[in-house]
């Protein structure tokens, strides 16, 4: 996560006076309307999921890791149901919960993902409408995971948010030969 969000550019627009937001005008308004709002900070619930989360072994002994890039994405935005409306970019804009426990059982899984990447993954929430795992690795970039494969949806949980909700395609992650 970036400690200073308050330099990156506008990319929306804003009422007169007010402060630029860091969405587009329609990222905005579904962040609002699902009950975001800027320094919506809830770390009381983050360490609830946090300590959920460690505390949560596979059958086979898999156990999350958790780090600060995941616990600060879901002090802000944990517990949203983001309903975006309208046609997206590419893609059909993703129905979100973000609630790392849609993960919980994915421990393995992220695991795997982590190590290929070279570095640690933790479940973020849900594309609710296709059951794809949204995850976030120890830089702060967001993945999502489905029956088709593994993809990049951007750099910070900022970029992922807009190009879920935008309905921006992600791309897909592939090994190279």
């Amino acid at each position: 996560m970036h400690a200073d969000r308050t330099s990156s550019p506008s990319l929306g627009f804003a009422r007169p006076g007010a402060p630029p937001s860091r969405f587009s005008a329609p990222v905005d308004t579904a962040l609002r309307a699902a009950g975001w709002q800027p320094g919506r900070w809830d770390i009381k619930q983050a360490e609830v999921w946090a300590d959920a989360l460690r505390d949560h072994a596979s059958p086979a002994g898999h156990r999350h890791a958790v780090f600060p890039a995941a616990v600060e994405a879901w002090a802000e935005f944990g517990g949203l149901r983001i309903n975006p409306t309208g046609a997206g970019r590419q893609v059909a804009p993703a129905v979100l919960h973000l609630d790392p426990l849609h993960g919980l059982h994915l421990a393995r899984t992220l695991g795997d993902l982590g190590r290929a990447l070279d570095t640690e993954v933790c479940p973020l929430g849900a594309e609710t409408d296709t059951h794809s795992l949204l995850a976030i690795d120890a830089e702060g970039r967001v993945y999502t995971l489905d029956h088709t494969g593994d993809w990049y949806v951007g750099p910070d949980i900022d970029h992922a948010l807009t190009a879920l909700i935008a309905g921006v395609e992600p791309q897909r992650l592939t090994t190279h030969a």
